[in-house]
């Protein structure tokens, strides 16, 4: 249960410390007073989301701390305790203590037991502490789309749903997945032909780096062959030729006498034997040179056809260049990533067979466990259904029935179900699920949004939170005007309803009915109070004389009198012995 409420600068709220009880609290005040201020700062305070508009003006922030106490032997807490516990947070003394702190342009602080933590721990934390109902739930009543949500918090689906979503999920993955292979097929399949024509050409042409330059040269060579052929003739003539035409001596020749000479030399002086054997030695690669030079003239013959050969490759290897790169390696490299885009698109054909297989796996998987959601729901709805009537009974609505209806559309494009069909599905399942009442005896099921007032909106709330009561084990619950729209009578129920919700929890309710605060365990009023510069609100618990004086004012006004004291200490009276008759029955 929550102990105390502490707000600090939050709105008009200076500096409140608010010490609750067990079982129903009641709060109540004039309009405009702060009321609704205090709710939202409990709700702040299990969310951790603070707008600094809220911070009071003037202030440079704003806190909100509450002290909770955790009853030691309710198993609807352990999953808490462990949470708790796996974060280091959980004390032996069953106390936790939440605090949450906005500075102006600043981050809100939230500390669990005096530890700061993330806001999405805090958040999973409130969960488990607090429910919390305002003027906006009634309107998700109006809204089919927060049916499914209400039924499955009664059918207790959570785990179903999670692994329900899991599935969704990862098949709205692969379906994406699917869609945009599928696209990508249609604007590639002209590109990928393209790209096969490419390849077959330069692997056709069988390239070999470094080969245009070895071609270049034996076509310069091949080309000019009759001019090498006699040029080569010529200088094995000069260096070992006999050539009659000519006068002088070949190269060889007149090196095979200067040997002659210098031998003779050496005889007169013997320091010229290096130059001797410089000479000695040149002759032989002279000799050498000569004989070679004469082989390659000898050899020397033009060929048309490897002449036409090499210009018809060249002029091949040239027209790939253009195509393809400057260079052979630049066109094997152009090769290589033609050849990495062709395995792509084959592996996207691959792919995609392997998406759409698992598709249809998720698809089989996903109507499984849809199945046996939808099946959870339909058996849920009738044990709410009834409880709900027995509700509405109590809430004097004996004429209204309330209905929950549960359909499915099918689909040759849906989730397979066990009947052979297929069914439309959303992230909530294959279900749409709507609340649907009669207000009169004979008359058909109508939309619940089409049918009920305002009042009706916050009993069928009620209905639903007692038939809730019966199967969640949420230990505090507060309700911000419930009593919206309805009358005395219909206040009188409520808070006979509140109360005994209020049992085996503590139950928060904003209520302006004298009607329903009477059956409050503990009576809390805000009040405004201003110095002529400043508004501010204050939190005061009520009892004796103080608390006949507020339960007067709600019920007529400023113009209390007697008979109006005498009603409402009647009002507290029969509370009381409806209390004794309940307690005594239970």
């Amino acid at each position: 249960m929550l102990i105390e409420l502490k707000v600090k600068d939050f709105g008009i709220i200076e500096d409140i410390s608010w010490n609750l009880s067990d079982g129903l609290n009641v709060i109540t005040g004039e309009t405009g007073a702060g009321k609704s201020l205090v709710i939202d700062a409990v709700e702040a305070l299990l969310s951790g989301k603070i707008e600094e508009e809220s911070i009071r003006y003037g202030s440079g922030g704003t806190f909100i701390e509450g002290l909770f106490a955790l009853p030691d032997k309710q198993d609807s807490l352990d999953s808490l305790k462990s949470l708790l516990d796996e974060n280091g947070l959980y004390c032996d003394d069953g106390m936790l203590v939440i605090s949450c702190e906005l500075k102006r342009q600043g981050r809100s602080v939230v500390r669990i037991n005096r530890r700061a933590v993330p806001r999405s721990l805090l958040s999973q934390v409130g969960t488990y502490l607090i429910d919390i109902h305002g003027q906006s739930d009634h309107l998700s009543l109006l809204n089919t789309e927060y049916h499914i949500d209400f039924l499955d918090a009664y059918a207790h689906t959570v785990d179903l749903r999670k692994k329900y979503s899991v599935l969704y999920s990862e098949l709205l993955q692969v379906e994406s997945e699917l869609e945009s292979l599928a696209k990508a097929d249609k604007d590639t399949s002209a590109q990928e032909e393209l790209l096969r024509f490419q390849s077959d050409e330069i692997k056709k042409a069988k390239l070999v780096e470094g080969e245009d330059v070895e071609l270049e040269q034996e076509l310069k060579i091949i080309s000019a062959g009759e001019q090498l052929k006699a040029s080569s003739f010529d200088v094995y003539n000069i260096l070992d030729g006999d050539d009659s035409a000519s006068s002088s001596m070949s190269a060889l020749e007149a090196l095979n006498r200067a040997v002659d000479i210098i031998s003779r030399m050496v005889e007169l002086d013997p320091s010229l034997k290096p130059e001797m054997a410089m000479l000695e030695g040149v002759v032989p690669d002279v000799e050498e040179a000569a004989r070679s030079i004469r082989n390659y003239s000898e050899n020397m013959e033009f060929d048309a056809d490897r002449l036409a050969e090499i210009e018809e490759r060249l002029e091949l290897i040239r027209n790939l260049k253009r195509k393809y790169g400057q260079s052979i390696p630049d066109i094997l490299s152009y090769l290589e990533e033609i050849e990495n885009k062709l395995g792509k698109f084959s592996n996207s054909v691959e792919r995609i067979e392997a998406l759409k297989k698992q598709s249809v796996a998720l698809k089989e998987e996903l109507g499984k466990v849809a199945f046996e959601l939808s099946s959870l729901r339909i058996q849920s709805a009738k044990s709410l259904i009834e409880q709900v009537n027995n509700e509405l009974v109590d809430l004097k609505m004996e004429q209204v029935k309330f209905d929950v209806s549960i359909v499915q559309k099918k689909s040759l494009s849906g989730i397979p179900s066990p009947y052979g069909d297929s069914c439309e599905f959303t992230r909530k399942g294959i279900d749409m699920v709507e609340f649907m009442a009669s207000t009169n005896p004979g008359e058909p099921l109508k939309p619940l949004a089409k049918i009920a007032s305002t009042g009706e909106i916050s009993r069928f709330m009620l209905a639903l939170k007692s038939a809730f009561s019966k199967t969640d084990n949420i230990p505090i619950l507060v309700f911000d005007e419930i009593d919206i729209g309805v009358g005395g009578r219909c206040g009188e129920v409520i808070g006979e309803k509140l109360w005994a919700l209020a049992r085996d929890r503590q139950v928060l309710c904003i209520t302006q009915l004298s009607q329903l605060a009477v059956f409050a365990d503990a009576h809390h009023a805000i009040r405004k109070n201003t110095d002529g510069t400043r508004a501010s609100t204050t939190l005061e618990s009520l009892t004796g004389d103080a608390l006949i004086s507020e339960l007067t004012m709600m019920l007529v006004g400023s113009q209390s009198s007697e008979s109006s004291v005498k009603s409402i200490k009647e009002l507290m009276q029969k509370a009381e012995d409806w209390k004794r008759i309940w307690i005594e029955k239970a």
